[in-house]
């Protein structure tokens, strides 16, 4: 259940929320001051407002707790990806600076790039694409070519794998994150607490039903607004605080043959010293 309204859009998620806590809200109000409960009810009276700060600290705490758990999965999910694509860029680097050609190394690191971005990173159910998988086996196998230790040397060749590797580890980090939910477990204790916080402003509102209404109203808007927008962060590849594809997208626009600086500038005839003057 959790995971269905999750994965509502925008409009469905604050709906959802809007309908529970302001449901619960007229739902109190009604049993409170209408209903036959109305007598039992008003027995109570006397719990003193001090009370209702000791569940709304429970609640805001948890809420708290569940924002930092989405935040930091999010912030995983583009250190990933910054690191995915600065890798990359650093194979690339290399490449240039090498004094052997390696343009077709370049197309295979672009042809991996480009199957991220149209095979992989649509879907993100966690699950590598079959596509990007022999485009990252392409892109390795033409970084273990033994000829290039040969000839741009053995160090610059082991960096290279040394950063390639680094960039499936990267896509594995990436693709994990994209199936990582919070439990739901917290996410149902949230949402409960926020029901049984909004119990504790009834009770401390019995003989106030106008009192009553605003303080439900006010904390049913705070809960829709803080809950909401945690849960739009719940995917940080889709939705609308997704993670930027970006870095990625910025590889495409590598040249595969990159324009190298002019040959030496041609050197100029020694101009001749002056005659001695007579």
């Amino acid at each position: 259940m959790i995971r269905a309204w999750l994965d509502l859009p925008t409009i469905g998620t604050f709906v959802t929320l809007a309908l529970l806590y302001y449901g619960i809200a007229g739902l109190l109000v009604i049993v409170t001051f209408v209903s036959p409960l109305r007598g039992p009810i008003s027995r109570l009276n006397g719990v003193v407002g001090p009370f209702f700060s000791s569940v709304a600290v429970l609640f805001g705490l948890l809420t708290g707790f569940l924002g930092y758990d989405v935040t930091e999965r999010n912030r995983q999910a583009a250190r990933a990806v910054q690191s995915e694509a600065g890798e990359l860029q650093n194979v690339y680097t290399l490449s240039i600076a090498s004094v052997t050609d390696m343009r077709a190394i370049r197309i295979a690191l672009k042809g991996y790039a480009a199957s991220v971005l149209d095979d992989e990173w649509p879907a993100t159910r966690g699950e590598s694409a079959p596509r990007t998988n022999a485009a990252y086996d392409s892109f390795l196998s033409s970084l273990s070519e033994p000829a290039i230790s040969r000839d741009a040397s053995a160090v610059v060749h082991a960096a290279m794998l040394n950063a390639a590797v680094r960039v499936g580890t990267a896509r594995n980090a990436r693709l994990s994150l994209s199936t990582d939910r919070t439990s739901d477990l917290k996410w149902i204790s949230v949402l409960i607490l926020g029901v049984i916080t909004q119990v504790a402003l009834t009770l401390v509102h019995l003989d106030k039903p106008r009192a009553m209404l605003a303080a439900l109203t006010v904390f049913a808007t705070g809960a829709i607004v803080a809950l909401g927008l945690i849960a739009l962060q719940e995917d940080p590849f889709s939705g609308v605080f997704r993670v930027s594809s970006v870095p990625i997208e910025r590889l495409l626009l590598l040249p595969d043959t990159p324009q190298t600086p002019g040959g030496p500038l041609p050197l100029t005839p020694p101009t001749s010293p002056p005659a001695p003057a007579k």
